[in-house]
């Protein structure tokens, strides 16, 4: 086994502990270390980080319905159009785009480089959101209010995003509900594991239809992946996760660019 491999196996730790500590944004990086630690098609690895991503938030949000947080109500609003778009998006878009697409100049922009830099570009909208953190929050007596029509839109956008990259979209889910539903912000961020796993473990779904998968593989790197939330949320009663999440958004912009980067120098 090459160094490269083992780090993109140590990478898959450290994507569960980051999910641990601040709740969210590991996922991110899962597409990354697939793609360019254990080399991986992005489409397949598109594929393997909703298994990775739904099995990984689906055990956050177990904890998290023992705990009283889930809001079942919400969730199910949320991730019905969610996981209809995703599903449709990895049954039936991703292997409608043809493997060329146009050409730019020189550059052939090609299924692969497109789905890359769609990713890097989320990759920098997700650091934003980190960086910032500025999600507000309602106050404790504030009654929780549904405004299906744009629950719904929202829902429907973040499936077919999920869809593309393979990643959680944890920074566009918790932002709607914190606005649209008018949920606390603990609240909703213990629902929207709920919704990244219902969401993403149906996508992928639809790739089994489509690829041949690796299932050693995948179980192996998502059982470390697991491993790394329980690490995560022992490590959660002794790192400040605020601190953490403004320190790990400017890491995956940075990741932002470099993808950005190598895939137009390649």
């Amino acid at each position: 086994m090459e160094i490269i491999e083992v780090l993109g196996y140590v990478g898959s730790l450290f994507i569960g502990i980051v999910l641990g500590i601040i709740g969210g944004g590991g996922s991110i990086l899962t597409v990354p270390i697939l793609v360019y630690a254990l080399t991986l098609n992005p489409v397949v690895a598109t594929a393997y980080s909703l298994f990775v991503v739904g099995a990984t938030s689906l055990v956050g949000a177990v904890k998290n319905m023992m705990k009283g947080l889930v809001d079942i109500k919400t969730a199910i609003i949320f991730a019905i159009p969610a996981f209809i778009a995703v599903y449709l998006t990895r049954a039936y878009l991703i292997p409608a785009i043809p493997d060329q697409l146009f050409e730019l100049g020189n550059l052939m922009v090609t299924k692969n480089l497109a789905i890359m830099l769609f990713f890097a570009v989320i990759m920098l909208l997700s650091s934003v959101s980190m960086i910032r953190n500025k999600n507000k929050e309602s106050r404790p007596d504030e009654r929780i209010t549904y405004n299906y029509p744009l629950i719904v839109v929202e829902g429907f956008v973040v499936g077919v995003v999920t869809g593309i990259v393979g990643a959680g979209g944890g920074f566009l889910i918790i932002p709607a509900l914190v606005l649209l539903a008018k949920l606390p912000m603990k609240k909703a961020v213990a629902t929207s594991l709920l919704i990244i796993a219902v969401k993403s473990l149906i996508g992928f779904l639809g790739d089994i239809q489509n690829l041949d998968i690796d299932w050693v593989f995948l179980l192996i790197f998502t059982a470390i992946s697991v491993l790394g939330i329980f690490i995560g949320i022992r490590l959660n009663s002794f790192i400040d996760g605020k601190k953490l999440k403004k320190l790990f958004g400017w890491f995956v912009l940075i990741m932002g660019v470099y993808i950005i980067y190598r895939e137009l120098s390649a």
